[in-house]
């Protein structure tokens, strides 16, 4: 013991120090004489600490198992030190028992760990792990501590090798580190290896290895010493700790993914991103058709009709071929798990799949085949509910991922399907609106025709993406008497169903007033009076009244951009009009300007969804507009798919309207027959 520089110190059954070597003397600093007889605790302890070495003294005594740890110790000159403690239980030849404290300072520990390894004795006794291994990793001496760990006797480990004893990936790496250890001399300490050995082959266990080279006082490498602590405790509650921080954090980033639009595909494909890969290595996402068709989900269809949204694997696997493609219907049967949870509203969990649970949920044997082909061993189905009602069904599959799914796995995609269903739900209702709003929208615009006198026209519409943008703008083309056309574009300055219903009423009051053969500054007075009757709404419109027989065109604007006046022989233009007031404001009279339409020159009537963006300034989008006209196109039509190809976005969040007019050259009076002008062709 004093070659080890350990101390020793016999306690009594009652605490008294019985005792003492002289080590002890060195690491504590009290002499024999002042310790013996006394308590240990009160000698050797601050008041803090008393309590739990008081406890730990018991245990040992009580049940006679051995405790190792460090502990603060107080010194005789009040300092306080940590030192390493072996205490043990031990009984006399009376029956009485005695606790052995063997210590010693936890640096002076780690320095001679190796010469301790070479102790039978201390081997044998110790509560760790403990081997001793040749140059060639053959095993020379283990004690029992680490003999119950590998589940292997102890005569069963001498002469035969580490990899013997331990197979597989985790103690390949651990033999490799001893052989670097035994070639570089410099120690292992406390490498955690997780994996299974004989002892429990079912459950993952974890060590903290340390590896320290041995040689004998000539420097000769006798070879290796191991040193194992078993930490699955602390290596589970880590685990546990890391995927409750991973469920967190997979929690937030649904919360941030899920539901960025309002498209049914696009979340549904939102959510399958979110849980693959960090919770299952494949997944489906199926939605009720009748909640698609109609926004219900009761449609007395048994089997229900699923259409599939998202499917998304983590890695390639053939296991995806048994999975239903996004768009396709299909139809579940009785037993599969998602009939199980449209019927009971509550999601299904199987822990391990057998080629019985495959067949179940797979589509058909097809399908089963392939699943069981891709190893998958687990999973799990979750109803999609929203607003108490439920419009769907996401399955969730391990194959690559040994952990079987649990409950803790099965409440957070519960957690991510509840928020998934809401933003689908609301997904739906809003492209029911829209697709509402959008009908109605196109059902109230004008189908003009491509000719009239003097004018080749071509017009287009495009809604917003977002739903609730669909509604406000329109054009209108008027025949008028003497060969005249009207060309109108507005903005109703909302959004949604009531700013289509009120683009209607103006587009009706628009035609009636045509009639009355208005210059268009008086249209604009007609319009505005009108459209304050329709309060909240107000709106932006350009009028145009273009007579080919004198190729004039008169203009008035209330708000709106200014049209773009192509002429044949010169660059595109904006018209420098009065801009005017917003229709529904009032209090401002509305001027005319009147210019010259030559044949060949067009007139661009536009609203600001075409050009205006959140990031670029209008300036900018309105040369864009000029640059995309220069040189003129050959027909309206193709300047419309030019202007809406270049300077919409798909994601725009407007709509527009585009009415593009192209003056004509005049037919001659042999041309005109009893049905009147013949129509022009175009240059």
């Amino acid at each position: 013991m004093d070659l080890l520089g350990v101390a020793a110190v016999l306690v009594e059954a009652d605490g008294r120090i019985d005792m003492w070597s002289p080590e002890a003397e060195e690491l504590f600093g009290y002499s024999r004489v002042e310790a013996v007889g006394q308590h240990a605790a009160p000698l050797l302890l601050h008041p803090e600490h008393r309590e739990t070495a008081i406890r730990l003294f018991a245990e040992v005594m009580e049940t006679g198992q051995g405790w190792a740890g460090a502990f603060p110790i107080r010194h005789k000159d009040g300092s306080t030190r940590m030192v390493e403690f072996r205490n043990m239980r031990l009984t006399d030849s009376l029956g009485d028992y005695y606790a052995l404290g063997l210590a010693t300072d936890r640096s002076t520990l780690r320095q001679v760990e190796r010469n301790l390894a070479l102790s039978n004795r201390l081997v044998a006794q110790a509560p760790i792990g403990l081997s001793v291994l040749d140059t060639d990793l053959r095993y020379v001496a283990i004690n029992p501590a680490l003999a119950s760990m590998h589940g292997t006797a102890e005569a069963d480990h001498i002469g035969r090798r580490f990899c013997d004893i331990l197979t597989g990936a985790p103690f390949l790496d651990t033999e490799i580190a001893m052989r670097k250890v035994l070639a570089s001399g410099i120690p292992v300490v406390d490498r955690q290896v997780v994996g299974r050995t004989a002892a429990d082959p079912e459950h993952d266990h974890a060590w903290a290895v340390s590896l320290y080279r041995l040689e004998d006082h000539h420097g000769r490498v006798l070879g290796i010493a191991n040193v194992v602590v078993d930490v699955t405790d602390r290596y589970q509650a880590d685990q546990k700790a890391e995927q409750a921080q991973q469920r967190l954090r997979l929690m937030a980033n649904g919360s941030a993914r899920i539901g960025t639009t309002l498209e049914v595909e696009r979340t549904a494909q939102e959510l399958a991103d979110v849980l693959v890969p960090d919770l299952a290595d494949m997944i489906a996402v199926d939605l009720l058709d009748s909640v698609l068709r109609t926004g219900r989900t009761g449609t007395g269809q048994d089997p229900a009709m699923f259409r599939a949204l998202a499917v998304k694997a983590a890695y390639p696997t053939d296991a995806t071929q048994a999975l239903i493609p996004p768009g396709r219907l299909s139809t579940y049967h009785a037993d599969h798990p998602a009939a199980h949870c449209i019927h009971t509203r509550r999601p299904l969990l199987i822990t391990h799949l057998d080629s019985g649970d495959l067949t179940r949920i797979a589509a058909d044997a097809d399908a089963s085949a392939l699943l069981e082909r891709a190893g998958v061993h687990t999973a799990m189905a979750v109803p999609l509910i929203a607003r108490d009602h439920i419009i769907g069904v996401m399955g969730l599959a391990r194959a690559r991922s040994p952990l079987p799914f649990g409950e803790d796995d099965l409440t957070l995609a519960c957690e991510l399907a509840a928020c998934a269903a809401l933003s689908i739900d609301n997904a739906v209702l809003h492209q029911n609106i829209r697709s509402a709003a959008e009908t109605l929208q196109r059902s109230l615009l004008p189908q003009p025709s491509p000719r009239h006198p003097g004018l080749e026209v071509a017009a287009r519409y495009r809604p917003a993406q977002a739903f609730s943008k669909v509604g406000g703008d329109w054009y209108d083309v008027i025949p008028l008497d003497g060969d005249r056309t009207a060309l109108a574009v507005g903005d109703v300055m909302g959004s949604g169903i009531p700013a289509a219903t009120t683009m209607g009423r103006l587009r009706t009051a628009t035609s009636t007033l045509a009639d009355l053969n208005l210059d268009p500054a008086r249209i604009l007075t007609h319009l505005d009076k009108i459209t304050r009757g329709l309060d909240p709404y107000i709106a932006t419109c350009v009028y145009a009244v273009y007579d080919p027989h004198h190729a004039r065109l008169q203009v008035a604007c209330a708000g709106h951009l200014p049209p773009v006046l192509v002429r044949a022989d010169r660059p595109p233009e904006l018209l420098d009009l009065p801009t005017g007031t917003p229709l529904g404001v009032g209090g401002v009279p509305f001027q005319n300007t009147t210019i010259t339409l030559e044949p060949g020159d067009q007139l661009v009537l536009y609203t600001d969804g075409l050009v205006e963006t959140r990031n670029d300034p209008i300036d900018e989008r309105l040369e864009d507009l000029l640059q995309l006209l220069s040189p003129p196109h050959r027909t309206a039509e193709e300047a419309c798919d030019q202007l809406l190809q270049h300077l919409r976005h798909p994601d725009s969040h407007d709509d527009v309207a585009l009415l593009i007019a192209r003056a004509q050259p005049q037919t001659t009076a042999l041309e005109t027959g009893p049905q009147g002008p013949a129509r022009a062709r175009p240059d």
